[in-house]
C-alpha cells in the first residue's frame, strides 16, 4: 500500500472557477496534475535524476480558494460542508465552507462576512485585502482542524495566503495539530508584498515580527512574515530564484532572501497543453500541428486581412499579447519597432492596461498606419488567432517570474523575442547562443537591445528552412504541467523528511 501525501493548497483564484491572471492558471491546472501524477521517483540524494527510483506515494491534494462574488457557481454545484467562527478582533467572525468535487479531489470556498459578495478579487486598496485575505488564510486552516485533515504540507501562494504560513510559523508548538505539517510558499510576484495589509494581520491577532531578520519596514506585511516563517520557498522558475537574491529584483529583501539561499529554490510554472493545442483549438482559422506546419499559413493571412494590412505571407508578422504595464515593457517594445520604420514588417498589438500606454501604441498605428494595428481591449479569442498566424512575438519583459505567453507562443509556432529573465530565459533557447534554438533573447530593457534582436529575427526570417526549424523546435518543448507536478512532489517529500528529523529531535 502506498504511502499518502497530504497537500493543501491556498491561493487566491483558481480556474475555471474565477481566474483573473496567472494565478488562476497555476491553481486550475497544478493540484489536478499533482492528483494525476499519484507517484513520484525519488532518488536518494533528494535531487530530480530521472531513472533512479524509489518508493511510488499517492497524493491527497486539497484547494482552498475564497467564495469570491465573481465565482461561477452557477456551473459548479457547490454543497455546504461546515460552519463556525473563528477569533476576530474583540471577538469572533463567521465562515462557512462550502466544497465541490472537481477532477477527483476536493475543493473549499470560504465564505463569510470578510468576503463581501460584490467585492473584486483584488482591490485597489491592500487594506482592504488584507483584512479578507487573512481571513480567509485562517479559516482554511480551522477548517482541515474541524475536518480532522493534517496536511503534511501546507502550500501558500503569494502575499494572499501567505498570512497562513506565518500563523503556523509562530504556532506551530508540539503537541499542537499543525506540529509536523510543513509549509511551503509560492512567490510569483515579490513586488507585491501586502503593504497595506498590518491592520488585517493584527485584527487576527497575528502580530509584527520582532526579530531582526527582516527590514524593519517589512515586518508588518504579509509576504515578508510569510517568506520569514516557511520552511521553503519556491520561485516560479529557477533564474527567478537567483533574480530575488539581488539588488535589481529583491525589492529590498535581498539581503535577508539570501540568508536562505539554500531553502529557495525555482520551478517553472506548466502550461495546459490540452487547452493549448493548434491541433484541435477552435479559435483558429486553420488548425495544425507539427506534421503540417504548412497549414499554419492560412491563419497569418486571414489575420493580415482581418486587421486591415497587407496580404502577404513573405512579410513577417510580428505581435505583441498582454497586459499594457511598466513591467510587460510596452513602451520598450513601441520605441524599438518606431526604429525599424525603414524595415519590412507588421505587428498586431492587443492588450488594455496603463492608459498612457495604451495612447503610446495607438500613437504607434497612427505614426505607422500601413503597418501597425493596435487592439485596446481583453480578447481571448483574437490573442488565439494571433498565436496561431503571427510569425514572432515581442516579450521585452522588465523582470517575469516565469510567463505562459512564450510557451503558448512556442506551442503555436510563433517564434518568442524576449528578454533574458525569469522564466522567459529558462524556457527560450536564444538563436546565438544555441544551435537548437526556440527564439531569441536579449539581455538590457532598452529599445536598442530590442531592436537590435529584432533586426536578428527579421534577418532569420528570410532562410525559411532556419525559421521552420526553429518553430518545428519551440512546438515540441515538454511545458506541460505533469513535469512541473513532479518536481513539486519531490519537493514535498524533501520537505516532509525534514520535518520529521525535526519532530523527532523535539
Amino acid at each position: 500500500m502506498k504511502p499518502i501525501l497530504r497537500v493543501l493548497f491556498m491561493i487566491a483564484e483558481a480556474d475555471p472557477f474565477i481566474k483573473i491572471g496567472g494565478l488562476g492558471e497555476v491553481a486550475g491546472s497544478l493540484p489536478a496534475a499533482l492528483h494525476r501524477l499519484g507517484q513520484v521517483q525519488l532518488p536518494g540524494d533528494g535531487q530530480v535524476s530521472g531513472s533512479e527510483l524509489e518508493a511510488p506515494v499517492e497524493v491527497d491534494v486539497r484547494l482552498a480558494i475564497p467564495l469570491h462574488g465573481a465565482v461561477q457557481r452557477k456551473n459548479y454545484p457547490l454543497r455546504s460542508l461546515a460552519n463556525f467562527r473563528i477569533p476576530y478582533g474583540r471577538g469572533f467572525t463567521r465562515v462557512e465552507a462550502l466544497t465541490y468535487e472537481g477532477d477527483g479531489f476536493p475543493i473549499y470556498f470560504i465564505s463569510g462576512p470578510l468576503i463581501p459578495v460584490d467585492a473584486p478579487v483584488y482591490s485597489l486598496d491592500s487594506a482592504e485585502d488584507g483584512l479578507k485575505y487573512t481571513f480567509f488564510s485562517l479559516a482554511v486552516l480551522e477548517l482541515v482542524k474541524i475536518l480532522n485533515w493534517k496536511p503534511d504540507v501546507v502550500h501558500a501562494n503569494d502575499w494572499h495566503t501567505a498570512p497562513a504560513v506565518y500563523s503556523l510559523g509562530i504556532n506551530r508548538q508540539p503537541g499542537t495539530f499543525f506540529f509536523e505539517t510543513s509549509t511551503l510558499l509560492g512567490l510569483h510576484n515579490l513586488p507585491y508584498l501586502g503593504d497595506k495589509a498590518g491592520p488585517g494581520l493584527a485584527a487576527f491577532k497575528l502580530p509584527p515580527d520582532t526579530t531582526t531578520s527582516l527590514p524593519a519596514w517589512a515586518r508588518n506585511m504579509p509576504l515578508p512574515l510569510g517568506l520569514l516563517a516557511a520552511d521553503h520557498i519556491v520561485a516560479v522558475s529557477p533564474t527567478y530564484a537567483r533574480e530575488i537574491l539581488t539588488q535589481e529584483f529583491g525589492c529590498g529583501l535581498q539581503g535577508y532572501l539570501k540568508s536562505r539561499a539554500a531553502s529557495i529554490s525555482g520551478i517553472l510554472n506548466g502550461l495546459d497543453v490540452d487547452k493549448w493545442n493548434p491541433q484541435t483549438d477552435p479559435a483558429l482559422v486553420r488548425n495544425f500541428g507539427l506534421t503540417s506546419l504548412d497549414e499554419r499559413l492560412a491563419n497569418k493571412l486571414a489575420l493580415q486581412e482581418e486587421a486591415g494590412l497587407e496580404v502577404n505571407g513573405d512579410i513577417p508578422l510580428l505581435t505583441m499579447i498582454g497586459r499594457m504595464d511598466q513591467q510587460k515593457g510596452i513602451d520598450i517594445a513601441l520605441e524599438a519597432l518606431r526604429q525599424q520604420a525603414n524595415r519590412s514588417w507588421q505587428a498586431i498589438i492587443l492588450g488594455t492596461g496603463n492608459h498612457s500606454l495604451e495612447e503610446s501604441a495607438c500613437q504607434l498605428e497612427a505614426e505607422l498606419p500601413d503597418r501597425v494595428r493596435t487592439v485596446i481591449r481583453y480578447d481571448s479569442a483574437l490573442s488565439r488567432r494571433l498565436y496561431s498566424g503571427a510569425d514572432a512575438i515581442l516579450i521585452p519583459s522588465r523582470y517575469e517570474p516565469c510567463g505562459l505567453v512564450q510557451m503558448i507562443a512556442m506551442r503555436y509556432g510563433c517564434v518568442p523575442i524576449a528578454r533574458a529573465t525569469g522564466g522567459l530565459k529558462d524556457t527560450i533557447r536564444d538563436f546565438s547562443a544555441s544551435a537548437e534554438s526556440t527564439g531569441f533573447l536579449f539581455a538590457w530593457d532598452t529599445p536598442t537591445a530590442l531592436g537590435a534582436t529584432i533586426r536578428r529575427a527579421l534577418q532569420l526570417f528570410a532562410d525559411q528552412e532556419e525559421w521552420r526549424a526553429i518553430q518545428l523546435r519551440g512546438m515540441t518543448e515538454d511545458f506541460s504541467w505533469e513535469r512541473s507536478a513532479r518536481e513539486y512532489l519531490v519537493l514535498y517529500q524533501r520537505l516532509v523528511s525534514n520535518r520529521m528529523k525535526i519532530t523527532t529531535a523535539g
